[in-house]
């Protein structure tokens, strides 16, 4: 199976930073891959709110994660902060995917690139739906 080969945005509109605790870190002292995953979604939900929405609440609807794919391009440790950026892109009729990037803050050094196929969901009838017009105009301009 070929290897996973992701290039980065153009520009990543939101950042956050994120320590590494012990608790991600495993028996090769190093970022666990689950724990990739954990430190993403938390940056996930940070992008959501400071667009001002919350993950069951966009616009009447909620959000699911439908994919997600990552790429290592280096360890992270215990102790290192994280900056983790993320730009929405691909607009589908009922989604987009959340582009990242993470990297060590202190030396600039990638340690992933992903991103995530996030859906949109009808609240009531609990089945996809169409992106909300009023967050897609938000989310291209950003």
């Amino acid at each position: 199976m070929p290897r996973i080969q992701l290039e980065p945005a153009q520009r990543y509109p939101f950042a956050t930073e994120m320590q590494i605790y012990i608790s991600h870190v495993n028996q090769g002292g190093h970022l666990d891959n689950a724990q990739l995953l954990t430190l993403v979604s938390e940056a996930r939900v940070r992008f959501f709110t400071w667009l001002g929405y919350f993950e069951f609440n966009v616009e009447g609807h909620f959000i699911v994660v439908g994919d997600i794919v990552a790429q290592y391009k280096s360890e992270g440790f215990h102790g290192e902060t994280m900056l983790v950026e993320m730009n929405p892109a691909d607009f589908n009729k009922y989604g987009f995917d959340l582009q990242f990037r993470m990297s060590d803050k202190a030396t600039g050094r990638e340690v992933a690139l992903g991103k995530i196929g996030i859906v949109f969901i009808d609240q009531q009838h609990r089945k996809i739906s169409l992106i909300p017009p009023t967050f897609l105009e938000r989310a291209t301009r950003l």
